[in-house]
């Protein structure tokens, strides 16, 4: 492994995540399959613990400042936490089958949530750069002093938790999308309620890949040393960057790399 090229990538990923808002999931567990040849279940595992850190940092900053809905981390936690195990449990009966290769199975699942979530943003994006007044129809506002409410909630969560816990991806730019759409959280908390819900399952998540035994702390620590310094530094130059252009240029690359991902033989 190479211990000085690792935090250095992963420094230049941590000021993508902390510039755009682009998970780092999506764009640190392909560099690990591509550039360092890591087989995949041992990319995931590893980018699981590796994220879990940044997000509790984050969480807590957000605690402090009041920046965040507990009601909705919790509700959405009760679903996502026991989905994420489910995700987990279903890497374990595989491992143990011996059936089917887990490698290959987890390179499709990985470009296929990379690729649903880049096309959702681009999506997204194109709509407020070329079509600003266009309406998109209301998704309905999940109500949390329903009991219907909290189960559409806890549902919701528990199947995006099961795609976390089989792909590491999309801790944060799934449940942003669901935040926006169903909650209409305001710029303020939607930061803080994401990261902070995050953190919750990533830890959850983080205990089950570490059971699985496929996490390797020699990616984990390097991984740590370069994307927290650059996730910081990234926050403060977003406050002059351009931020559009560099969306569609990240959206662009993630679309690239989930096509080869998917299509690994």
């Amino acid at each position: 492994m190479h211990y000085l090229l690792l935090p250095l990538l992963s420094f230049f990923v941590g000021i993508i995540v902390g510039l755009t808002g682009i998970g780092g999931a999506s764009l640190i567990t392909p560099m690990l399959i591509f550039v360092f040849q890591v087989p995949p279940s041992i990319a995931v595992s590893s980018d699981v613990v590796a994220a879990t850190l940044m997000k509790i940092v984050g969480s807590v900053k957000h605690w402090e400042q009041k920046t965040l809905d507990t009601e909705v981390v919790k509700w959405l936690a009760f679903g996502s936490v026991p989905g994420s195990l489910f995700g987990v449990g279903i890497l374990h009966f595989i491992k143990r089958t011996g059936e089917y290769n887990l490698d290959n199975i987890l390179l499709r699942l990985l470009g296929g949530m990379i690729l649903l979530v880049t096309v959702l943003a681009l999506v997204q994006l194109l709509l407020l750069t070329f079509l600003p007044k266009f309406n998109l129809p209301e998704l309905p506002k999940f109500d949390l002093e329903t009991n219907f409410g909290r189960f559409l909630t806890i549902t919701l969560g528990g199947i995006l938790g099961c795609l976390v816990g089989l792909t590491s991806v999309s801790s944060g730019s799934m449940f942003a999308l669901v935040l926006i759409g169903f909650f209409r959280l305001d710029a303020r908390k939607l930061v803080g309620t994401d990261i902070s819900h995050a953190a919750i399952l990533l830890v959850f998540t983080a205990l089950g890949h570490l059971s699985l035994g496929t996490v390797d702390w020699s990616l984990v620590l390097p991984i740590w040393l370069g994307s927290v310094p650059g996730v910081l530094l990234g926050a403060k130059i977003c406050q002059v960057a351009p931020q559009r252009p560099l969306r569609f240029i990240i959206y662009a690359i993630l679309m690239m790399v989930s096509w080869k991902l998917v299509n690994q033989v």
